[in-house]
Formats: structure tokens, C-alpha cells, sequence
């Protein structure tokens, strides 16, 4: 299936800028003909797919740039700095966003491996980092398309959205990124479990040491594990994850004391500071300054 046709569907389903939903559960497309610099974001796990232009996301210091060539594959909720820094009305971006369903994606992984699935699991092992570039393939792009057909039509959309979208998951669990996904989804996962855990949990105190007895590991045994996925220590990564969500919630549109106390800060000096210094900025200053990165990262 050629992405032309792809982006050729895209462009007649969402004809101006902005992100629209398909009438499948979580399912969006985005268009951007304007640049959106980079700003917090939290990736929640998803599947990212570019058909024209390009995206930048910064993980942790590490900046990636992708396009058509890959979509990208997180399992697992990240803090991240994102945006769409070259698009241009001569270049728009154009592309989907796919939740990937938790429940749905374990019950597949854990069908695959009952039945011998041909991608071999290295027990024991972990993704090496929380999200991964995939090239695209035949099976992916046309269980794609004949996910997004079903734009054009409500009821088909209603009646068929689930069996294509588990479709869609299953190309990816068999496709490049499939190794990586069908460990973060496997059964024996426990730092995808804690991530999520977190990510759940924003408002309320997270202990270092209950999310390691929650994976059955010791601290320290826990903490490397952890940096290897995410390649932040557990501290940085709820840090992160509180300061990225709060500064989408003030970039909405919320009040700096109403985002502070919704990811779990009860200071809201200790706030200000940690903002200030993960950001450049105050609260206050960014609430008058940033623009959210089309929703999607």
C-alpha cells in the first residue's frame, strides 16, 4: 500500500491545521502548515505515523527528528520536549496518532507467544529505551489505511474500529518494531507496569521504593533497570513527567496553582522553582509564551 494514498486520504479527511478525531476510539490526525517550536509534552503510549513533513522530539537531552522513512512506537508514557519546528504551507505535516490500548496489546502479545509467533522474546530482557523508530512495512501501511478508510463513514467506523484498530496492532507487534513492543507489553514487564503506575498517579505521592517493590526488585537493582528503559533515574522521571504535565495544563489554559497541585505539588514556591529551572521560565512567564505542540507531540 503506497503512503500516497495514505496521505492522499488524510488530506481529504482533515482539510485545515489542527487535530481531529476519526470517529475510532483515540484515533487523530494532524495537520500543521505553520512551525511549533518544542515544548513539553508527555507521549503517552502511542503509535506516531508521518506521511509528509516531519516531527522533533527531545527525550531527555536526546533530540529525534522523524518523517515518512519511520513511524515511531512508544509503549510506555514518557516526558518528552516536542513539536513540528519545520513544517511550512509548502510543507505540511500530515499524520495519525494511534493509542496503543494496554490491555489489548498484552492480550496479543501474550496470543502470540501461546502460538509460537516467529519473532523470538529474550526473557528476562527490557526495551532499551521508551520509545523506538520503526521502519514502516506492507503489512503496517495497509492494515493503516484500511484503519483510517474508516473516517469516511461513522457507522463503518463504529461497526469495524475495533477489529481494524487490533489489526493495526497486530502489523506492529510483527513488523520492525515488533521485538521492542512485544517486550514492553509482555506479562513479565514490571518497569512498563511502573511507568504506568506513575503516569496514574501524578497527584499523589510516589515512593521510590513502593514502585520498586511493586516490579519485585531492589532499589538499586530497580533503578538501573529503570534508567536502561527511560534513560532518566525514577527521581528525574516522575520530576519530568509532573513538570511536562503541568506545563500542558497552564499552556490550556489552567491556572499555575490549579496545574501545580494537579501533579502533586504542594508547594507552590518549590514549584515555581523547579519549573523555572527545567524550562528558563516562571510558570507565569510560560503561561503568556508557549503554544501546546498540536496535542499529539
Amino acid at each position: 500500500m503506497s503512503k500516497q494514498k495514505i496521505k492522499r486520504l488524510i488530506e481529504r479527511l482533515i482539510p485545515e491545521d489542527g487535530l481531529t478525531e476519526t470517529g475510532v476510539k483515540g484515533v487523530k490526525l494532524f495537520r500543521a502548515s505553520t512551525p511549533v517550536p518544542c515544548a513539553p509534552a508527555i507521549y503517552e503510549p502511542c503509535v506516531i505515523a508521518i506521511v509528509n513533513g516531519a516531527k522533533e522530539a527531545v527525550l531527555d537531552g536526546e533530540r529525534h527528528v522523524y518523517d515518512d522513512s519511520q513511524y515511531l512506537c512508544c509503549p510506555m508514557s514518557i516526558p518528552v520536549q516536542a513539536g513540528t519546528p519545520a513544517a511550512s504551507p509548502d510543507n505540511p505535516l500530515y499524520g495519525s496518532y494511534i493509542p496503543l490500548d494496554q490491555r489489548i496489546m498484552t492480550e496479543l502479545t501474550m496470543e502470540m507467544d501461546n502460538a509460537g509467533g516467529s519473532i523470538p522474546i529474550a526473557k528476562g530482557n527490557l526495551p532499551t529505551r521508551a520509545v523506538r523508530f520503526a521502519n514502516w512495512d506492507d503489512m503496517f501501511s495497509d492494515a493503516l489505511f484500511r484503519l483510517l478508510q474508516l473516517g469516511q463513514n461513522e457507522v463503518d467506523a463504529a461497526v469495524l474500529g475495533d477489529a481494524r484498530l487490533r489489526e493495526l496492532y497486530y502489523a506492529i507487534l510483527l513488523g520492525d518494531a515488533g521485538v521492542f513492543a512485544r517486550q514492553a507489553f509482555g506479562a513479565g514487564n514490571a518497569i512498563a507496569r511502573s511507568i504506568t503506575h506513575v503516569a496514574s498517579n501524578l497527584d499523589s505521592a510516589i515512593s521510590i521504593d513502593d514502585l520498586a517493590a511493586r516490579a519485585g526488585m531492589s532499589r538499586a537493582v530497580f533503578h538501573r533497570k529503570f534508567k536502561q528503559v527511560t534513560t532518566m533515574s525514577p527521581i528525574q522521571f516522575v520530576k519530568s513527567m509532573r513538570l511536562n504535565n503541568a506545563a500542558m495544563k497552564i499552556a490550556g489554559g489552567m491556572t499555575v496553582n490549579e496545574a501545580a497541585m494537579s501533579v502533586g505539588y504542594v508547594s507552590p514556591s518549590q514549584f515555581s522553582r523547579e519549573f523555572k529551572r527545567a524550562y528558563g521560565q516562571s510558570p507565569k512567564q510560560w503561561s503568556n509564551a508557549q503554544q501546546l505542540p498540536l496535542g499529539v507531540a
